[in-house]
């Protein structure tokens, strides 16, 4: 070929990939284009290896233009996005158009020498076609997640406007019916922004949706009871600020959830957290230890500055009125320590300098040892106080004196007893706010940081918002509903707590070096309650596209790699091509197309494709003739598609009804992929002969769990070939 098919169509490829579904739909596109492009310096192919590209180029082109298609349906009915979305589409539809060309078999010439058939004539119409496809297709994605964005959006500013409402009406009956309409609006909303919580790929971010998603959890119930009893006494001002409370909360947290997926100003790295000794001593750690490498990137007076900002950072410690005297002097000795200890390397670097010196000397060796053992003891000593001041305090507070009391003075309508007991929750309160404080400063990741800086606000909010409810009651001591209000926000208070000795445990296992399973918050929908059809529909729409062109894809990563086996009779290539053929069949079906006809065909595959038992049969019986490092890899993955058919059984078995019940029962579709990609990776382990790779990727020491390497890595890939 003279030329390119693709033509030299310059396209944005610097997108940024911010969720985990775009990053994960693209990676197999990227290992088939990549497995394409690694051919070039092999032009002469044999049959049987020619018709494996041809059928991966077909692959993709088949795949590419059915997503393609997707694409431009969602252009259609999203009319701000139509132009962009319409030139991603039409530049993805060409690239594949082109790759497809340039793996056609009836495009390539035979040598003359020995009859072998020579293709990639044009490698650099090849690179530039990849190039294309993958910067159209991310585009693709990326404007698909707007939709997303655009749809969490509408649905707060639903919530809103109902909120506004709730807010001003008048009589119970108007009250009971617009309630009922506020939460069918915030189970949608939870529905799209727990998607939205989990498909984010910064951590931070992850943990302020969390944290956000939390208080609407638990205002929802306090906005029923608050409300109901505002409404019951009118004239009730402890029940007015009550109520007023919960509202300003709820407002605030559903700006926050808009902040995190819009970007804005006042979220992400703008937001700044507090200043935490952790991260001061990791940062004068560092500090200390790039001395080894270069004696002048900094001056000893900024790390004597550095460590006094530090030891500042522990006077949230010392100036505590909970902090018993041993535990003050204890932290005031530590501080007092790494003075010295860095004192002695500043002398030590001074001199150094001094004599030109070209690296860190003996003296200074040995005071950069001192010193970084006298900062690991401060955060010892620290992480030590705060963690038995929360350990104690839960403790104490897991009796809930006051809580009780509270509610047995409101029911009685004792006033003095209800001021008496608010000063001791009060009390209580402070001490967990400070103590929520401390956890931050010594809590070792970001994303625990904002779970604690969460938890403080809790605490500083719902204390008022107890006394508040006890106040209502002790002047209403008959009314149920004053009665039921402050047993929810009593509920709240424990729930923190609960949650409190949840971080505290992850604190402590990041501290000894284990990273604890981190707790997802609850969202607001509770079991049997359903998203509306037209969200599920455009979710389910966009879902459907990526899985089409994931399992297409990885199903011609499977072909290519069973193509290498002699013994193309084998149980394990047999069966795998079997389940990767049934998995898109299934696919197809979602589509109105392929072999299965009603939604009994469909689960009865499911069923059948669940027999992947078998093939861990099969695998494990060749297990036996591997070495004891292969067979170790084997048996691993095996345990993972063992656990995965027995999701797959009880996915496909699952009683359910209606329309519901049918996009349920498509979500076992990405079980099949899962399968998929491990039959690739097994597949490769396995392989019994010496063979040229079909699939360099595959075979790489660098690859990850999948078999894949990195997007990052196939990108640079691409980037030197383009070079060259």
């Amino acid at each position: 070929m003279a030329s390119s098919p693709c033509g030299n169509g310059n396209f944005d490829s610097g997108l940024e990939i911010k969720t985990r579904s775009v990053e994960q739909t693209l990676i197999p596109l990227v290992s088939q284009i990549t497995t394409l492009i690694n051919h070039k310096d092999k032009p002469k192919k044999s049959e049987r290896t020619l018709a494996a590209i041809h059928r991966v180029g077909q692959a993709v082109s088949v795949a590419v233009g059915r997503f393609v298609a997707v694409g431009e349906a969602i252009a259609t009915e999203n009319q701000e996005l139509k132009d962009e979305m319409g030139q991603a589409c039409f530049e993805a539809r060409r690239a594949g158009d082109a790759i497809a060309q340039l793996t056609d078999v009836a495009s390539a010439l035979p040598s003359q020498a020995d009859g072998r058939v020579t293709v990639f004539s044009d490698r650099t119409g090849m690179v530039k076609a990849a190039r294309l496809l993958l910067s159209s297709v991310t585009k693709v994605l990326v404007l698909a997640d707007r939709i997303v964005i655009k749809q969490i959006i509408t649905s707060r500013n639903k919530v809103l406007v109902t909120l506004d409402h709730l807010e001003r009406v008048s009589t119970f009956q108007e009250f009971v019916q617009i309630f009922s309409q506020f939460g069918n609006e915030m189970v949608e909303f939870a529905h799209l922004t727990g998607d939205r919580q989990n498909d984010l790929k910064d951590e931070k971010k992850k943990a302020r949706m969390a944290a956000a998603r939390a208080v609407l959890e638990k205002c929802t119930m306090m906005l029923l009871t608050a409300s109901k009893t505002c409404l019951r006494h009118p004239d009730c001002e402890s029940a007015r600020i009550n109520k007023d409370g919960v509202f300003h909360r709820m407002r605030c947290a559903l700006e926050q959830v808009i902040d995190i997926v819009t970007e804005a100003r006042s979220c992400g790295e703008n937001q700044l957290l507090p200043a935490s000794i952790y991260n001061g001593i990791k940062d004068f750690k560092s500090s200390v230890e790039c001395l080894r490498e270069n004696l002048y990137s900094s001056s000893p007076q900024s790390m004597g500055s550095q460590l006094e900002a530090l030891v500042e950072r522990t006077e949230d410690f010392t100036d505590s009125a909970y902090t018993s005297h041993e535990q003050r002097q204890a932290i005031l000795s530590v501080c007092q320590l790494a003075r010295q200890d860095t004192q002695q390397l500043m002398n030590a670097w001074i001199e150094a300098q001094s004599v030109h010196a070209k690296e860190a000397t003996e003296d200074m060796e040995v005071a950069i040892l001192k010193t970084c053992q006298s900062i690991g003891d401060l955060r010892r000593e620290v992480h030590k106080v705060a963690v038995g001041r929360a350990t104690d305090l839960l403790k104490v507070h897991g009796e809930q004196l006051p809580l009780r009391a509270l509610k047995t003075a409101g029911a009685e309508g004792n006033l003095e007893a209800v001021a008496e007991y608010s000063r001791k929750l009060t009390e209580q309160k402070e001490q967990l706010v400070e103590t929520c404080r401390l956890l931050c400063h010594v809590s070792g990741t970001e994303p625990l940081e904002i779970t604690c800086v969460h938890a403080e606000e809790t605490f500083h909010v719902i204390g008022p918002q107890i006394i508040s409810a006890a106040q209502t009651l002790a002047l209403h001591p008959s009314s149920k509903i004053a009665k039921e209000n402050l047993e929810v926000f009593c509920e709240a208070w424990e729930s923190q707590l609960c949650d409190m000795a949840l971080l505290l445990r992850e604190i402590n296992d990041v501290f000894e070096g284990r990273r604890g399973d981190k707790r997802p918050y609850l969202s607001l929908p509770r079991p049997g309650v359903s998203v509306t059809p037209h969200i599920l529909m455009n979710i389910e729409q966009t879902s459907m596209a990526k899985l089409g062109l994931e399992l297409r894809l990885l199903s011609s990563d499977l072909d290519t790699e069973v193509e290498k086996w002699e013994a193309q009779e084998h149980d394990i290539v047999r069966q795998s091509q079997s389940l990767a053929s049934m998995a898109y069949n299934m696919y197809l079906f979602t589509r109105g197309e392929g072999l299965l006809k009603t939604t009994l065909d469909l689960f009865h595959q499911a069923e059948v494709c669940a027999s992947g038992l078998q093939l861990c049969s099969a695998l494990r019986t060749f297990s036996t003739q591997l070495v004891d490092e292969e067979k170790s890899v084997v048996m691993t993955e095996l345990e993972k598609l063992v656990a995965l058919c027995q999701q797959l059984q009880m996915g496909a078995k699952t009683p359910v009804q209606g329309k519901t019940a049918t996009f349920q029962k498509v979500l076992i579709l990405r079980l099949c992929v899962l399968l998929c990609i491990f039959f690739v990776c097994v597949c490769t382990i396995v392989q019994n002969e010496s063979v040229t790779c079909f699939c360099p990727s595959l075979n790489s020491k660098n690859s990850n769990g999948f078999g894949l390497k990195s997007l990052e890595q196939h990108m640079a890939g691409l980037n030197l070939l383009e070079s060259k």
